[in-house]
């Protein structure tokens, strides 16, 4: 009784308190609108970033506004499957977009069921400045005029030539895989000169696939599930392919249509840039190879999510290949040796070289060959 009589108490003093607030509030509005001023200050102007935390609560106040709507008896069960509800909800674009709203506006401006518009290089603009995912749209993609026929396409990886007609070429300077090899023959648009790319050994800082395996054999581990990320056009896929190993590659197409060669070739592109969690399940992947679109360009921040990101995907025992990672020298002992140090893994290869072009005498950089090894637990 005593407890109760002393809540009671306690609310009623919280009530007086509550409404001596409120009439000393409305005293001093009504004191400041009778007192005359001799010219008002000015109101503080908003920051952008509260302006857009602002819209973001509004919005999440209107989403839960109306699923009490939709179940306004919190006793009685939705008529609605609750699967249905979850899946029904479109998704949201990625909050960067807000940054870029002219190319947003412009990648959205387009005609509903009709051909999507030719600008795959706007859509790459947006993926390159963190927009992605991409707002969904409601137009058909165009496909090449003269396709090659599926029937057509080589099932060797490693085919002598890739078909131009299954490519659409508005957006590039080069209107053929034969110009892209006679302008830079190193791109991996001729596969046929690819196929000793990974099984030839010329100095420490490479590693065979067949050395590969047999590291993997030889520590009772299996090698079926991998994951290149900056893979060009797909050669390390191609190479384990042909060792009955599923490697899906990550790639953009910059400047040539690299997606649409990994895709040639038999394999999975996934168009997906650096700064993007990648879309693997945890834990499931074998193996994972950083090709030399990892490297010293790479913010040091968003390079550490990248590799804790690979830790993510990658099953316990499973390998992180570092291939061909270039930095200055004295980046490479004072920032990116501690970076990768950070993940605990076991150090099966660690292989450093000069970096003898031009750049690469001019930058003091060097190459970094590692081979990691995710402990089987933790």
């Amino acid at each position: 009784m005593g407890f109760t009589f002393s809540t009671m108490t306690l609310n009623l003093l919280l009530l007086i308190a509550m409404v001596a607030t409120n009439i000393l509030s409305l005293y001093h509005l009504s004191t400041t609108l009778q007192s005359p001023k001799s010219s008002p200050k000015p109101l503080p102007q908003i920051p952008d970033e509260l302006l857009r935390q602002l819209h973001t609560i509004r919005a999440t106040i209107n989403h839960l506004t109306r699923l009490q709507d939709t179940n306004p008896n919190p006793n009685t069960k939705s008529s609605i499957p609750s699967d249905l509800l979850l899946y029904s909800h479109l998704s949201p674009i990625a909050s960067s977009c807000h940054n870029h709203p002219d190319l947003l506006h412009k990648y959205m401006t387009y005609t509903p069921f009709s051909l999507c518009p030719s600008d795959s290089e706007l859509a790459e603009s947006l993926i390159l400045r963190g927009c992605h995912p991409l707002p969904r749209r409601r137009c058909f993609s165009p496909t090449p005029k003269k396709q090659t026929p599926s029937s057509s396409f080589p099932h060797n990886p490693f085919p002598s030539s890739l078909p131009d007609s299954s490519v659409i070429w508005d957006r590039y300077s080069c209107k053929s895989f034969d110009c892209l090899n006679r302008q830079n023959p190193n791109l991996g648009f001729q596969p046929s000169r690819e196929t000793s790319k990974f099984t030839t050994y010329t100095s420490d800082l490479d590693l065979p696939v067949q050395q590969l395996l047999q590291i993997a054999k030889s520590a009772k581990s299996v090698l079926r599930l991998g994951l290149d990320v900056g893979g060009g056009t797909g050669s390390f896929a191609a190479a384990m392919k042909l060792r009955n190993v599923t490697v899906v590659t990550t790639t953009m197409n910059v400047v040539a249509p690299y997606s649409e060669a990994v895709a040639l070739r038999g394999l999975v592109p996934l168009h997906v840039p650096l700064q993007q969690r990648l879309p693997i399940f945890d834990g499931v992947v074998d193996i994972v190879r950083c090709g030399r679109a990892v490297n010293r360009w790479i913010p040091a921040t968003m390079l550490e999510f990248l590799l804790f990101d690979v830790d993510r995907v990658l099953r316990g025992g499973g390998y992180l290949w570092l291939d061909h990672f270039f930095s200055k020298g004295v980046d490479l002992e004072k920032v990116y040796a501690p970076l990768i140090g950070k993940l605990g893994y076991k150090k099966v290869k660690w292989a450093t070289g000069n970096k003898t072009d031009a750049g690469g005498v001019k930058n003091g950089e060097l190459y970094l060959t590692v081979l990691l090894q995710k402990p089987l637990s933790r």
